[in-house]
């Protein structure tokens, strides 16, 4: 079974969430266990939910909200494992693009995030 529009759907609401700064709806987007990690740009990485939450938690508290435009989806799936890897293109003042990975796991019947890795792009490499 494909599971590609499920997984999509998660992903497409995490931005969402990040671009209306509604730290509960990208809560929803995420498994709430020690598993979980996340690599905001320029950052260690961050292990726990607890501590990926206050992440999130101080960038939605700062400057602007983040505006993304997303290129280069593609998704994988399988039966309870699904990364995306894309690029977020930020907007604003922080203009860049972001080489991203987003890991999903079907819990109890739902797609949810377990990772989120997102680097830097300094150079087009072709």
């Amino acid at each position: 079974m494909d599971h590609t529009a499920e997984v999509l759907k998660v992903n497409s609401n995490f931005y969402k969430s990040f671009e209306e700064r509604n730290l509960q709806a990208l809560s929803d987007t995420w498994a709430h266990v020690q598993e979980v990690w996340c690599t905001h740009p320029g950052w260690p990485a961050l292990h726990g939910w607890q501590r990926v939450e206050e992440s999130f938690r101080n960038i939605l508290n700062g400057a602007g909200p983040p505006q993304f435009v997303l290129s280069e989806i593609r998704v994988e799936t399988s039966a309870d494992t699904a990364w995306v890897t894309l690029e977020e293109n930020l907007l604003g003042p922080s203009l860049s693009t972001v080489a991203t990975v987003n890991v999903f796991k079907k819990t109890d019947g739902k797609w949810l995030m377990y990772g989120h890795h997102a680097s830097p792009v300094v150079a087009i490499v072709r």
